[in-house]
């Protein structure tokens, strides 16, 4: 299976008031592995940026105000994602906007050739993955990360790239990994989260040698043997079941 775990930055909260996109990242994951390839773009938005949104993000105005326009990256992007399994943190914020610049290049020239992301693209919500799987625990992005031990240390502003980074590796561990049972909700305050897992991400390279198989010897072998007898002899023993 392809995904593309995405993020995006924007101008500010509300598409109504004439916001739009500053910046995408999206990293590539081909059946759970990240593969290296990813996409990434800041975006001139014809606008100025809402200085909450920058105080979120750190993207200027004079930041972007030499990147192209989303119509100038549209069809780079579309042929990047189109095809794959979209994985993003509360996706209709996201995809409300990538659809909405979609609609404006479609507008502008007269067609419908791109978007929208749900025509050509599956979503996964991992907001929605996380508070059916934690509800009534804060399931941020930061959040996930402390709740999945995963370091994110390096996370002083938000940035679609890193942020995507730092997704891919909070779903491979929400639909692969374990983490500790929390009894209750989390709590706002410092301290007061599920505590630490033990679970950390580790990626290994694709180009590791495969694990060796060690077949037990002779000796191993009849001593086992001589184990199930000694069981047997007390009674029904399980492990005769399991082959079954």
């Amino acid at each position: 299976m392809r995904q593309i775990v995405l993020d995006t930055e924007t101008t500010g909260i509300e598409i109504r008031d004439g916001h739009r996109l500053i910046e995408i990242g999206g990293v590539e994951v081909i059946n759970r592995r990240l593969t290296g390839r990813h996409y990434h773009q800041y975006i001139n938005p014809e606008r100025n940026i809402d200085a909450e949104a920058v105080e979120i993000h750190g993207i200027t105005n004079d930041r972007v105000a030499n990147e192209p326009v989303f119509a100038d990256i549209a069809h780079e992007f579309w042929a990047f994602v189109q095809g794959a399994e979209l994985v993003i943190h509360n996706a209709p914020f996201d995809v409300g906007f990538i659809d909405h610049e979609f609609s404006l290049v479609n507008r502008a020239r007269g067609n419908d050739a791109l978007g929208p992301l749900a025509s050509k693209c599956s979503i996964l919500d991992t907001l929605k993955m996380a508070r059916d799987r934690h509800p009534g625990q804060r399931n941020s992005l930061d959040a996930l990360c402390k709740r999945y031990d995963i370091d994110n240390g390096h996370r002083e502003l938000h940035g679609a790239l890193l942020d995507s980074e730092i997704l891919a590796d909070v779903y491979l561990a929400m639909t692969g990994g374990q983490t500790a049972l929390t009894l209750g909700a989390e709590q706002e305050s410092a301290g007061s989260g599920s505590g630490n897992t033990g679970f950390a991400i580790r990626r290994l390279s694709s180009e590791r040698s495969p694990l060796r198989v060690i077949n037990a010897s002779d000796e191993e072998v009849q001593a086992h043997q001589q184990k199930l007898a000694r069981m047997r002899e007390k009674g029904a023993c399980l492990w005769d079941t399991l082959g079954d």
